[in-house]
């Protein structure tokens, strides 16, 4: 009886579908149209608007400028260096930067903070005058914490005394 009941259900199941057969369509759809090769609009290359990078290439590397020993004083190269940063600054009027004072390895910790600092507010103080507002520059000291040069001879002295603009996120 279990064998009956399987075949009666199995031819059903194949009549019924072969009632559901498809019929091939009266007309097929159109080609698809040729398309002319239009290239694809591009998007501008190169640094993000408001980062770091961005400032480096506008400024042309100009983001540092460097110190004599136990001096903090703007010279003429470091002038135009922050007119080129100001300039920057009041194109877009909507970045901040930190002016960041570093020393060299030289001197105690707390003499070398306060030299940074007074590097870095000299920047500030120079920006200020040619027009930057005050509230878009931020500085801070790092002293001798963060050198770019490894070494105790004038070569890595001489990288390591300086104020670096960095642009705030």
């Amino acid at each position: 009886m279990n064998t009956r009941f399987v075949t009666i259900a199995v031819i059903a199941g194949a009549t019924a579908l072969a009632g559901c057969k498809k019929e091939p369509p009266e007309s097929l759809p159109p080609e698809p149209a040729p398309t002319t090769s239009t290239p694809a609009p591009t998007t501008p290359t190169g640094p993000v608007l408001g980062t770091q990078e961005h400032f480096e290439n506008a400024v042309n590397g100009q983001n540092v400028i460097y110190f004599d020993t136990d001096r903090y004083n703007i010279d003429s190269a470091d002038q135009a260096a922050l007119q080129t940063q100001a300039q920057y600054l009041a194109q877009y009027a909507n970045i901040m930067i930190t002016v960041e004072g570093h020393a060299d390895e030289r001197g105690t910790r707390e003499y070398n903070l306060a030299l940074g600092e007074r590097r870095a507010n000299a920047a500030k103080n120079y920006l200020v005058s040619i027009g930057v507002p005050a509230n878009r520059v931020r500085t801070v000291s790092y002293g001798k914490e963060r050198p770019v040069a490894l070494g105790s001879n004038e070569q890595a002295w001489a990288q390591n005394r300086r104020a670096v603009s960095v642009v705030v996120n």
